[in-house]
């Protein structure tokens, strides 16, 4: 197995920063879109755990979209093989003095493109 073929990685970093553009503008319909629609979906997040694309939508038809603005830092993109993959980040945002968010997702090669299958969101105190 090949871990981070070139093109593999351009092409989950390009759907990842695309999904990155739809949180913080709050576009709901296309963050819906990045995630599989399954019952097999899960999300864990800062306060919720989402199982099945339902949940998901849900969550995201009723989140707030005051203060979406974050900056990343560290993010990687591991491939492994052409149809699966791990996105990492770190996320700050002003709000969030003293804290920094982490955020992994997995992404998968289905026939409709890249879609999450899984994702976790977590903010810690910052580290010293």
């Amino acid at each position: 197995m090949q871990v981070n073929a070139p093109d593999v990685v351009a092409e989950v970093t390009g759907e990842f920063e695309r999904y990155e553009t739809a949180l913080v503008t709050n576009d709901v319909a296309a963050l819906d879109n990045f995630f599989l629609a399954s019952p097999q979906v899960v999300r864990y997040g800062g306060g919720e755990n989402l199982y099945g694309y339902a949940e998901i939508q849900a969550f995201r038809a009723s989140r707030s979209p005051e203060g979406l603005a974050r900056a990343l830092e560290r993010t990687l993109v591991t491939a492994y093989g052409r149809d699966f993959a791990v996105v990492s980040t770190l996320f700050r945002r002003p709000a969030m003095r003293g804290k920094v968010g982490r955020q992994q997702q997995t992404w998968v090669r289905m026939p409709q493109g890249w879609r999450i299958v899984a994702a976790q969101v977590s903010v810690i105190v910052e580290p010293e």
